[in-house]
């Protein structure tokens, strides 16, 4: 394991991302395309500004996975994933092929029809950050790790709903948050 310190988040954004192009034109290079997955939260937003300025990556041919949503959240609602990803990368970039997880939809729908596409081909890069109660996707420890499904519908227990929280002070998340589960 190669371990690196940084001096501030910014710096390990702009590390994250130069590795993390690098791993896109490279598997464009090799194989015509890129597979993608992209994780969401306040950890993700400098490394996705730095990641959306790197130079010679043709978008066009990279095909992006998010990690997981908000059952029952509409697109139009601030703490949807979806909505990130489409402000922050989808649309800032030009991504054209892209599997959102619709938590407007039925859930179980949504979950088989976005892992028959995610285990259509091999996923080049993963871009995930682990939240501060050590979840990564909601998978709160302890997480089934023996799973073979790619996406679960879980429950929010109350301290990852508090940390959801915590990541946005708006009165609009924090009640929504409440009643929601994730779909991932």
């Amino acid at each position: 394991m190669i371990v690196r310190v940084f001096e501030d988040k910014i710096s390990l954004s702009r590390a994250a991302a130069d590795q993390a192009s690098a791993a896109v034109r490279r598997a464009i290079l090799d194989r015509g395309c890129a597979r993608i997955i992209a994780a969401t939260g306040a950890s993700q937003l400098d490394f996705l500004e730095a990641l959306t300025s790197a130079e010679n990556i043709d978008w066009q041919r990279v095909e992006m996975f998010h990690l997981d949503e908000y059952v029952g959240l509409p697109i139009t609602h601030p703490a949807s994933f979806r909505k990130y990803l489409l402000e922050r990368l989808i649309h800032k970039v030009g991504i054209a092929k892209y599997h959102l997880l619709d938590g407007s939809g039925d859930p179980s729908e949504v979950v088989r029809r976005v892992d028959a596409a995610l285990r259509s081909a091999p996923v080049d890069i993963a871009f995930v950050g682990i939240g501060e109660n050590g979840h990564l996707a909601f998978n709160d420890p302890p997480a089934d790790f023996q799973t073979e499904n790619s996406y679960l519908i879980v429950e929010l227990d109350e301290a990852c709903r508090r940390q959801q929280v915590g990541e946005d002070g708006s009165q609009i998340f924090r009640k929504s948050l409440a009643e929601l589960s994730p779909c991932q």
